[in-house]
């Protein structure tokens, strides 16, 4: 492994320099891109082939999921001023940073994964590369654990619990496995505007059927009217609290897939149009549709929301649209795991890009040891949500905020305060490093008290049958 570190990441690409003399590719006549364009193109396998339209439709794709619905829940906890608080600046942040990783990205086209850019921001450090290479493994697992999973439990909803929990999660896995095959982002982009479609649809009738339904159905439990407050509730405790706000920023975070996917752009430079549609999309769907959930469903709003909606038949119409997500936010995640390990093991040779009977053989059988791994994670781990909130601290801490502040001063050593646009931007990276560190600290305390407390009432047993249906 240490072996393939040195390789890959220092390896040097035409007309790139090493660093602090780095050649300016700012732009996409920058001879550093067009020679890896070129040299792409000449393979029988093109990954360089995604247009600012089609990484959009990808990024959409990634950032429209289920996660969204269960806004309403973090707003139940927190209140309407915190929720929308958190909510903006997350957003503006998410903004923030990604331009700082673009223009690092530029510095630097021949960063293919979230390891490279590791490995250059930390100094060429092979030991920031191995970390950031187990972060993106356990990320990108665990996420596509969850939403195994979350497939397992749109099936069990829709079918009354008709099969074992275990035969609908390995139902989702082979389906997840055949989606996975294709090599290329650029592919993957057009299931990922079907996926947002059917989130999209399912988020309008989740909310259309929140609305007309006389109570929500919170475990059928109802204690009074449905009520929104604008600060927590009194018995909120201080983990409630952090672990909603973790809930929301968890869905600003995706920039740990960000440099693959402008490694298979062919004009990178273009990324920021491509970033500028996901913000204004996910601007609305982040803050539009909790804010109506939480309106309408108040302190009964459940994670999902999905589980707030009393009618059986409403429900299923609703949830069934959530598959389509399901089974392609996994499949991106697949996908760039997959090629990270795929690199690792055929590094420069011809069969990592052509049409090989062993490089196709290879392939599969990486993704189908993805995808098996993630399915063991799922069946294993007692209690996925707790789970994934406690590396969600981890990973937008770093991922999220405390990588881009690192970035930051690499970019503009000596040049902080040089104006009043880079003296604010400055400032706001300040504040990203301090955010980063308490998420890394309290966040993650707060995440592992959530574990403790869940524990102490019994947990689920690993590979169990029982329906996890809402």
């Amino acid at each position: 492994m240490a072996g393939f570190i040195a390789t890959a990441a220092d390896s040097k690409t035409p007309g790139s320099d090493d660093a602090g003399g780095e050649t300016d590719a700012s732009s996409n006549s920058s001879p550093t891109i067009k020679a890896l364009v070129a040299e792409d193109h000449r393979h029988e396998i093109k990954l360089r082939t995604m247009s600012w339209q089609k990484a959009a439709w990808l990024l959409c794709g990634d950032q429209v999921g289920l996660a969204i619905m269960a806004q309403p829940w973090s707003f139940s906890v927190l209140g309407w001023v915190p929720s929308i608080i958190t909510s903006v600046v997350a957003g503006v942040l998410f903004w923030i940073t990604s331009m700082t990783m673009f223009r690092f990205l530029m510095k630097h086209p021949q960063i293919k994964d979230i390891c490279d850019f590791g490995y250059y921001i930390f100094g060429r450090s092979r030991g920031a590369y191995a970390f950031s290479a187990f972060m993106l493994l356990a990320n990108n697992i665990m996420l596509i654990g969850f939403h195994i999973l979350t497939g397992a439990k749109v099936f069990n909803t829709l079918s009354d619990h008709s099969q074992c929990t275990v035969v609908f999660s390995v139902i989702v896995t082979l389906i997840g496995v055949v989606l996975s095959v294709v090599r290329t982002l650029h592919h993957v982009s057009f299931m990922s505007l079907f996926s947002a479609a059917c989130m999209l649809v399912a988020i309008v009738l989740c909310l259309v059927f929140a609305g007309i339904q006389a109570a929500p159905a919170a475990d059928g439990v109802h204690s009074g009217p449905v009520q929104t407050y604008a600060f927590p509730p009194p018995g909120t405790t201080w983990v409630d609290c952090i672990n909603a706000v973790l809930n929301i920023t968890f869905l600003w975070v995706p920039q740990i897939l960000f440099p693959a996917f402008i490694a298979e752009m062919e004009h990178p430079a273009d990324f920021p149009k491509s970033l500028a549609v996901l913000t204004s999309i996910t601007f609305v769907l982040f803050l539009v549709p909790p804010a109506v959930g939480f309106h309408y469903l108040g302190q009964y709003a459940t994670a999902p929301a999905f589980g707030s909606i009393a009618n059986v038949v409403y429900k299923k119409a609703s949830f069934v649209f959530v598959l389509g997500p399901t089974f392609v936010i996994g499949v991106i995640y697949a996908n760039t795991t997959a090629k990270f390990v795929y690199g690792w093991l055929m590094g420069s040779s011809r069969h990592a890009h052509s049409n090989t009977v062993l490089g196709w053989g290879v392939w599969v059988a990486v993704i189908s040891a993805v995808w098996l791994v993630s399915f063991v994670f799922a069946e294993v781990i007692p209690s996925m949500g707790d789970f994934l909130s406690l590396l969600g601290a981890a990973f937008d801490s770093f991922f999220g905020y405390i990588y881009f502040a690192v970035t930051y001063v690499h970019l503009y050593r000596g040049q902080f305060f040089a104006g009043p646009v880079r003296s604010m931007l400055t400032v706001a990276h300040v504040f990203v490093m301090a955010v980063g560190l308490f998420l890394l600290g309290p966040g993650l305390y707060a995440a592992v008290k959530a574990i403790i407390a869940d524990y102490s009432g019994g947990t689920s047993p690993a590979f169990t049958c029982a329906s996890n249906g809402i």
